[in-house]
Formats: C-alpha cells, sequence, structure tokens
C-alpha cells in the first residue's frame, strides 16, 4: 500500500485495521487474534470502538513479523516485546541453531533428490571403471544406459532410481554377489536336470525374483513377463547361455511353473 493510500485509510488518531493489515501483509483476523492474546493491541479507538494503530503499534508488528519468520511461538515473542531487560540473544541463539539444523536436514534432502535424479539419467551412481570392476569383465557400461533407455518412463524405473540413489558401491557389491552365487545355483540345478516345477526349482525361481525385488517390487505376474524377455531377447539369451546352454529358457520355464503353483496362469500373466 502506498503511503497515500495510507494516509486516506488513517484516522486522527491512527490507522485503521484494513489499512495495517494491507501494509503489513497479515490479514484482519490475525490482527484482531494478536490483539485478543496481548500481542500487538492497538493504541487507539474510533468514536465507534474500532481499532486504530499508531506508529508504534505497526513497528511491534513488525517486530512480532521478523520473530516469527525465525521461528518464534508467538508466547516467546509476546516475553520479548514486553521484557526488555531480557537478553533476547539467549532464544535467537537457540533459534539460530534450529535454523541451522534445519537447513542441514534441507541440504541433505536436496542431495538425495539430486541423486534420484542423476540415478534416473544414469541408471547407475557408479563410474564405468567401479561397474566393471564390481559386476565383473562381461558387464558392460552401456546396459545401464540402454535400460533407461528401455523402461526409463516406467513406474518401475522411477521406484528404481529411488533405490539406487540411496546405494553405496559396498551395496552394490553385495547385489553382485548375491546374482553371482544365484547364476551358478541355476546353472547347478539345470545341469543337475532340475524339473520345473519341483521345490527346488520353485525356490530358485523365487530368489530370482527377490533379486528383481532389490530394484523394484516385482510380482508373480511381472515375473512371468520378464521370463518371457529373458527367453526371447538375444542379449538376455545370450548372457545367461553364456553361464550354462539353455539357461535362459529354463530359468523361464521355472518362472513360469513357480508361477502356476502360485496361483498366476503364465498365459494370461500381464505386467501387473
Amino acid at each position: 500500500m502506498t503511503s497515500t493510500a495510507m494516509d486516506d485509510a488513517a484516522e486522527p488518531g491512527g490507522l485503521t485495521v484494513g489499512a495495517v493489515a494491507s501494509h503489513v501483509g497479515v490479514t484482519v483476523r490475525t490482527l484482531h487474534h494478536w490483539d485478543a492474546i496481548g500481542l500487538v493491541r492497538p493504541s487507539g479507538r474510533t468514536a465507534g470502538g474500532y481499532r486504530l494503530y499508531s506508529a508504534a503499534d505497526v513497528a511491534r508488528i513488525h517486530r512480532v513479523l521478523i520473530y516469527r519468520e525465525l521461528g518464534l511461538p508467538l508466547d516467546d515473542i509476546g516475553e520479548l516485546l514486553d521484557a526488555p531487560t531480557v537478553d533476547v540473544t539467549v532464544p535467537l541463539r537457540q533459534q539460530r541453531a534450529q535454523l541451522l539444523d534445519r537447513i542441514s536436514r534441507l541440504r541433505s534432502m536436496v542431495d538425495a533428490v539430486d541423486r534420484m535424479i542423476e540415478a534416473a539419467r544414469a541408471g547407475i551412481l557408479l563410474s564405468a571403471e567401479e561397474q566393471v570392476e564390481i559386476f565383473g569383465q562381461r558387464w558392460k557400461p552401456s546396459l545401464a544406459a540402454g535400460a533407461r533407455d528401455r523402461w526409463g518412463e516406467t513406474a518401475q524405473w522411477a521406484q528404481y532410481a529411488e533405490r539406487a540413489a540411496g546405494m553405496t558401491p559396498e551395496d552394490w557389491r553385495q547385489v553382485a554377489h548375491n546374482v553371482e552365487t544365484l547364476e551358478q545355483d541355476l546353472a547347478a540345478a539345470k545341469r543337475a536336470g532340475g524339473r520345473p516345477g519341483s521345490a527346488g526349482a520353485n525356490a530358485l525361481a523365487e530368489r530370482h525374483r527377490a533379486s528383481i525385488d532389490a530394484y523394484f517390487d516385482c510380482s508373480l505376474s511381472m515375473h512371468v513377463c520378464m521370463g518371457r524377455m529373458l527367453a526371447a531377447d538375444p542379449g538376455f539369451t545370450a548372457y545367461y547361455d553364456a553361464i550354462e546352454p539353455g539357461l535362459a529358457v529354463w530359468l523361464r520355464d521355472i518362472i513360469d511353473a513357480n508361477a502356476r503353483d502360485r496361483g498366476i496362469d503364465p498365459e494370461s500373466a500381464t505386467w501387473t
């Protein structure tokens, strides 16, 4: 509000509540509340009983707003304003410490969001050298980018990015170890003539589904769809068949059998 507009809203004894509210940027209701609790009481009244605020009253309102912006409770603000002998630096130092703590937590949140953004963009928060060191010489760093290009718009990729953002190199080493152990056990079971639908094969299928759960929630129906993809995609088939000939198709078959035993018809399974 301009000074001219404030002059127009002024009475001989001060400014009306509406003029002050507009000037300081609070509601009339707020000023009424502050008056009721004794925080800022107007110095005057009109002949009709309406509130009138002096320049000193408005200055007090500005001090209230400053303290409130710092996060001080209204009761504490009133004590500070009404007890000039009180060392105002004590509550202010306490509030400063709280603000610094809040800033630290907000910075941590920003860092976490940045990691999620980077994970969604890059697919994995490891350098190419770290990826090869952790996942082995067969691993190609381009696989992460390829996965992002293929599934980057899906809810599962968003969930993966959220989880990957919080993973350290040690976390990835554990994931890689678990996957390597699982692949060895899958290969050994196939070589031994493991039958899809047997208790051992079903347990391996569930371990495989759990390995996917490390990245995103994988239902039985989704697992069936993934099994089909692993057996049909030349790249994935070559990966698994290099571990054990025919492993990709066998893995698909044990995934289907496990799902069937758990009430999911593989023939009608969808990505849900």
